[in-house]
């Protein structure tokens, strides 16, 4: 009987280092995303009249974007120095802010499309 292949354990950390980089680079699209629909809204509206400026939602949504983003980048970092020392799991608390991150990026992204129309 053949004994079953054993896999190569340093492909693992580079593996889970290139995906925690990938998810960083889609989030980063979304947040230029973000940004190109403030952009654009702020050159299809007329300044308003003096006295009338109420906050600016979008860029609200942009910059939360951006602090997510950057928390995220901060994660994928993190992790990454993490992965050339062990192949311990993620800590939790890295978990936490990458997740909650997530969320917020995701939840500016619904709000910048509903506020972008």
């Amino acid at each position: 009987m053949s004994a079953e292949p054993v896999g190569d354990p340093g492909l693992q950390p580079e593996r889970t280092s290139l995906a925690w980089r990938r998810t960083l680079l889609a989030l980063v699209v979304a947040d230029l995303l973000i940004w190109r629909s403030w952009a654009l809204a702020g050159t299809r509206t007329a300044a308003p009249a003096a006295g009338t400026g109420g906050p600016d939602y979008l860029g609200i949504c942009a910059l939360t974007a951006m602090a997510a983003t950057v928390v995220l980048c901060i994660c994928v970092l993190a992790r990454g120095r993490e992965l050339r020392r062990s192949t311990a799991a993620p800590a939790a608390v890295l978990l936490r802010w990458a997740a909650g991150a997530v969320v917020v990026l995701a939840g500016s992204a619904v709000a910048a499309v509903a506020l972008g129309h």
